[in-house]
């Protein structure tokens, strides 16, 4: 009956293999493409930015310190394939004004043409233990790291309806997919960009504009190095725990699966 199962299991995997270059969007074509990133200035965003450069798009840079942008602009151009190529930067607070958020995105798009694919890359964590948090913290976190994707996907999304044309890409973490000690207020708002992501494929997808969600876990970037100032010391632990104690579930349900294989030719040799 396992190896029956296993079968299965690995014929129903080797399908989905074949069959998902069929159903999978095709690969968004960068050369001349409009790329508009926030949080670009520094970290993740700024990485992206330049990859997306090196294949020839042109690139929008959203982010709050307008010095931090055209330091970054001055970098990423070094990388230009063309002399064509363009790096717009505007300074903005992506969590705090939709009107501004969307005459943000009305500029850029008078200037490089529609936007082809948004990257959210803005946010920021702070950890403690939950009762040690200040409220102030949840909505600041909550603000930045949802609301900072929306209103900007919000912005560009009917464009990318009309034109049938769009990708929209959310940068969550590994503590949106697994809560983590000291994390309530980062990992409840990362959680919520999966659910944001899921529910706006569902509506998008029939007008080949796809949604894809980042997972990353720690990276070295500015970011991160804030971070580590209100880290528990003892955060690095707990994080090394909550993984072993998800992997033990593995070992749990086979465990189960034998005893019960067990118990069944029991009952038929009784």
């Amino acid at each position: 009956m396992l190896l029956l199962a296993a079968a299965f299991l690995v014929a129903f995997v080797l399908l989905l293999y074949m069959v998902s270059p069929l159903i999978s969007p095709k690969p968004l074509a960068l050369p001349g493409a409009h790329v508009v990133v926030t949080g670009g200035s520094s970290g993740i965003g700024k990485c992206v930015a330049i990859e997306c450069y090196k294949q020839g798009a042109f690139i929008t840079l959203v982010a709050r310190n307008e010095d931090k942008l055209l330091q970054a602009k001055k970098e990423i151009e070094k990388h230009s394939v063309n002399d064509k190529q363009v790096v717009l930067c505007i300074s903005v607070d992506v969590s705090q004004d939709y009107s501004q958020v969307e005459n943000v995105i009305k500029q850029a798009q008078e200037k490089l043409g529609p936007v082809d694919m948004l990257v959210n890359c803005a946010g920021m964590s702070l950890s403690g233990k939950f009762e040690d948090l200040e409220v102030s913290t949840f909505e600041r976190l909550m603000s930045v790291n949802y609301l900072g994707s929306v209103y900007p996907s919000r912005a560009v999304i009917s464009t990318m309806k009309e034109r049938r044309v769009g990708r929209i890409v959310f940068v969550s973490s590994q503590a949106g997919q697994l809560g983590l000690f000291g994390f309530t207020a980062y990992s409840s708002s990362k959680f919520a960009i999966r659910g944001l992501a899921e529910a706006l494929q569902m509506e998008v997808k029939p007008y080949n504009v796809y949604v894809t969600v980042a997972y990353p876990p720690d990276t070295d970037t500015p970011g991160f190095a804030e971070e580590n100032k209100t880290k528990v010391v003892t955060m690095g632990l707990f994080r090394t725990i909550a993984l072993f104690y998800i992997g033990s579930f593995d070992s749990i349900v086979r465990r189960c699966m034998m005893q019960r294989a067990k118990s069944e030719i029991a009952d038929k040799t009784a």
